[in-house]
């Protein structure tokens, strides 16, 4: 399986992080726009995969900017933002999956739009039919795991995550993740030829 773009915006590397951060530690409104508009597409497209629903991703994303923002403190490593603040959309998209819901009861609303990248649209209409319906069907089958399998099937293809920086964002060991990505890509593959065939 292929890992897919991440951003619609540019992430500026080394002294950026160091400087966004301490705005945001001084409070600064803007810092936390600037935040928001560069991992927002990662986080929304994570939380999309992970709930199955473009709400409650939605909700999930915007409270794990609202506690990054309140506990950017506890942040050690600058170079670490990204992962930390996928943990914590990740532990947001968990503690959703725990919740009963009225929207279990009433499916649907919305869990196939996902963000697209920009570049999906420089093609023909033909090839913008195809390359979005592939898109779409890539993520109905991911979100068709179980949770366990399609964790670790976002963070590694979607969120370029490796096995070791899953394991530590999940606190778990490396061989169970391996498990888990191997499982998940066998499910995926079944999902999709089970497609192809109809």
């Amino acid at each position: 399986m292929q890992r897919l773009p991440l951003y619609t915006h540019p992430i500026r590397k080394g002294g950026h992080h160091l400087e966004l951060i301490e705005r945001i530690k001084a409070k600064e409104e803007n810092a936390l726009r600037e935040l928001m508009e560069q991992y927002g597409d990662l986080l929304l497209r994570t939380a999309c995969l992970l709930v199955r629903d473009r709400q409650t991703a939605e909700e999930v994303v915007q409270d794990a900017f609202v506690q990054a923002y309140n506990k950017i403190d506890q942040l050690d490593d600058p170079s670490k933002l990204r992962p930390w603040l996928i943990r914590i959309a990740v532990n947001g998209c968990r503690m959703r999956q725990r919740t009963w819901s009225w929207r279990h009861i009433f499916p649907g609303g919305g869990a196939g739009e996902l963000p697209l990248d920009a570049d999906s649209f420089s093609t023909g209409a033909d090839e913008d039919f195809i390359t979005q319906w592939k898109k779409e069907h890539l993520a109905a089958a991911v979100r068709s795991l179980d949770y366990r399998y399609r964790e670790s099937i976002v963070l590694y293809y979607f969120d370029e995550l490796n096995v070791r920086e899953i394991a530590e964002l999940l606190e778990t060991n490396e061989n169970t993740i391996k498990s888990r990505l191997s499982r998940g890509r066998t499910l995926l593959k079944k999902t999709i030829e089970e497609e192809e065939r109809l």
